[in-house]
């Protein structure tokens, strides 16, 4: 059976609801999924797509359309969270990191928590600590190997990889080279995978 790759980059906004999720879904569904970080900042700067800088109707209603859906998934969040994140490349290095050792679904889902529900940013302390912790790691052992020539190289390539896949921002899904994008085609995805097996 085919599995799911969740391409993901933390500091967009409504990963937040599919990084609380998807686990459950996933599981629902009988699809494996792979966590898959990726540099989303790079991607839109690429592509020449700033969505929320300058634009505060947008954002406004970004953050009231997150409450909401948070509110029928039974998230409880403290909206709104800091943002833009001036850490994201660091949070998704420690991701990248993560994903590669097998810690960094838990990891992401305490920066998550922390940033969405504590108001504390990703990628700085005190969640980049405490997400770390929780997830059995050691902060200064990971800070270093985050930021490491190997790691950098790793989130580029995967981010390379994103966006030769067609991916243009998070969250997105990819069954196979069929791409499907936001949280609210998350579902749409785990059908797909459940048809192709």
């Amino acid at each position: 059976m085919p599995g799911l790759d969740f391409w993901y980059s933390i500091g967009s906004t409504y990963t937040y609801l599919t990084v609380m999720r998807i686990a459950d879904a996933a599981a629902q569904a009988g699809v494996p999924v792979r966590w898959r970080p990726f540099n989303v900042r790079h991607v839109m700067t690429v592509q020449n797509n700033i969505p929320f800088k300058d634009k505060p109707e947008k954002t406004a209603y970004m953050w009231r359309d997150v409450e909401r859906r948070a509110q029928r998934y039974g998230f409880h969040v403290r909206l709104p969270a800091p943002y833009p994140l001036p850490e994201l490349v660091l949070a998704n290095q420690v991701a990248a990191l993560g994903a590669a050792e097998g810690w960094g679904e838990a990891y992401t889902q305490a920066a998550y928590r922390c940033w969405f529900e504590a108001g504390q940013p990703a990628g700085e302390d005190p969640n980049l600590s405490a997400s770390l912790e929780a997830a059995g790691q050691d902060p200064a052992r990971v800070l270093e190997e985050a930021q490491s020539e190997k790691t950098v190289k790793m989130l580029a390539d995967d981010t390379e990889e994103a966006m030769a896949l067609g991916i243009f921002g998070a969250p997105s899904f990819a069954v196979g080279k069929e791409i499907f994008w936001g949280d609210d085609r998350l579902e749409d995805a785990l059908l797909w995978a459940q048809d192709r097996q």
